[in-house]
């Protein structure tokens, strides 16, 4: 029986370990490089669904999948639904992926029909 538990417990860890490192990889900022860059497109779809809403942006290179703060903090930069739609002209500025293979962004800023919403305004770089 003390063994059972064991293996249940060390289980538990060992998952709850995982999740955790999961969940840092994602929402972290280590998968992005460290310039910033403006992308320039038009709005192709909006997510507001967690863990962070998403922008589709069709782009001169392709489409860019642009990933906001989670729903609180992109609530509190003034972006919520209702400020943007399908077709909007949008100028992201962000941070792309390090795999200059995938078209992702995590966006700093963005600026949609002249409104600028300062997404991480900590994390903003300007020149």
């Amino acid at each position: 029986m003390i063994r059972y538990l064991t293996i249940r417990i060390f289980a538990g860890v060992a998952l709850a370990a995982a999740l955790a490192g999961t969940a840092a990889a994602h929402h972290g900022w280590s998968w992005a490089e460290a310039d910033q860059i403006d992308l320039k497109g038009t709005i192709q779809s909006i997510s507001f669904a967690p863990p962070h809403p998403v922008l589709e942006v069709k782009a001169e290179d392709g489409i860019w999948r642009v990933e906001l703060g989670n729903p609180n903090q992109t609530q509190r930069s003034g972006f919520v639904e209702g400020q943007a739609k399908v077709g909007d002209e949008i100028v992201a500025t962000g941070n792309r992926s390090e795999d200059r293979n995938e078209k992702r962004m995590k966006a700093v800023r963005i600026v949609v029909a002249g409104k600028t919403f300062d997404i991480y305004p900590e994390r903003i770089k300007t020149n």
